[in-house]
């Protein structure tokens, strides 16, 4: 009894010390101006799409660094520093403190989410679907269906191999990709390897290389070329909504250079800048995009990427249990 007595003591200590932490008083620590500027700086030097964005990064300055005093609170100082990063519109730029992590997911809310996983559980899979890894793949007939619901779940190029091959004989495939934050940089290469017919120019990145907003490395092309024991070269239609990001949309650029591959669905969500970091006196990591990322024609991909034809998931087609993305897409190949 007496150890469970001084379990609980501690668990009430340690709550309430953080709740101190986090809702004390006193100023934050190491200085709030110090560490407000000491942020916009590392911004102003680092982050890549300034130009590509109009965005006054000075005027940004003047508008939030009058907000932030010498007693300025814990909280009230990473309020405004978030506010100050959300002026740059990128799902990439995070400020992470103890307590949370700022974002902006304007990208995607501001538009239909064009993807319901629940009908597609009750009226196309009906529990007839395989996994392979993190591959979802089933046989629709004359066509396969491959759900790759996330880049974050790694799949080997074993799995790729399998379920291309199960498709082999179909007149073609649809690749789900709806509602994929993105994840590991190296799985679009490795699954992009299994529809190149031949070495490809994938696309061409800029790096951020010193502090004035248009400082960048030489482009630096990346190749895409055949790999595994398979390549599908039959047709490919991709469905793709707001909420293809990052590692999906550098996917989704991939892929567009390829002759058998269409996109069917909305915009991809972009995401086109490599994310670097870097940590504030306080000890609060800042995250943000330190490259850009180009098509084999210039498109910059960071605002996302059209498709070939525009498709919403309509009220009604959803009152019927239809998804009009894949239907329209069993259209096409069929």
């Amino acid at each position: 009894m007496m150890k469970d007595f001084i379990i609980l003591l501690l668990i009430i200590f340690t709550f309430s010390a953080c709740e101190a932490v986090l809702f004390e008083d006193d100023p934050a620590e190491d200085n709030p101006i110090a560490n407000f500027d000491a942020l916009w700086k590392e911004l102003d030097e680092g982050y890549s799409f300034f130009e590509y964005k109009n965005i006054d990064w000075d005027s940004v300055y003047n508008v939030y660094r009058p907000k932030v005093k010498e007693n300025t609170k814990v909280i009230e100082l990473y309020d405004i520093m978030s506010d100050m990063l959300y002026t740059l519109r990128d799902g990439h730029v995070n400020l992470q403190a103890g307590f949370n992590r700022s974002r902006n997911w304007q990208w995607f809310l501001d538009y239909p989410p064009n993807f319901d996983e629940e009908i597609l559980l009750r009226n196309y899979w009906k529990d007839e679907q395989w996994y392979t890894g993190a591959l979802i793949n089933m046989d629709m007939g004359e066509v396969g269906y491959i759900r790759y619901p996330s880049f974050s779940s790694r799949i080997s190029g074993s799995e790729i191999d399998f379920v291309l091959a199960r498709f082999e004989k179909k007149k073609g495939i649809i690749l789900d990709l709806r509602d994929n934050g993105g994840g590991f940089s190296d799985i679009p290469i490795l699954l992009a390897s299994r529809f190149a017919a031949q070495k490809t120019l994938a696309y061409t990145v800029v790096v951020k290389n010193g502090p004035a907003h248009n400082d960048f490395s030489d482009p630096i092309n990346v190749f895409v070329e055949p790999e595994g024991r398979y390549q599908f070269k039959k047709p490919v239609i991709i469905l793709t909504n707001r909420m293809c990001y990052s590692a999906t949309n550098f996917f989704v650029a991939i892929m567009q250079n390829f002759p058998q591959v269409k996109v069917i669905g909305d915009w991809t969500g972009g995401g086109g800048g490599t994310p670097a970091s870097g940590e504030l006196a306080n000890g609060w990591i800042v995250r943000y995009s330190s490259t850009q990322t180009l098509t084999p024609d210039g498109f910059n991909i960071e605002g996302g990427i059209p498709p070939d034809i525009k498709v919403d998931l309509t009220e009604a087609d959803r009152t019927k249990g239809k998804d009009t993305i894949l239907e329209r897409a069993l259209a096409e190949l069929k």
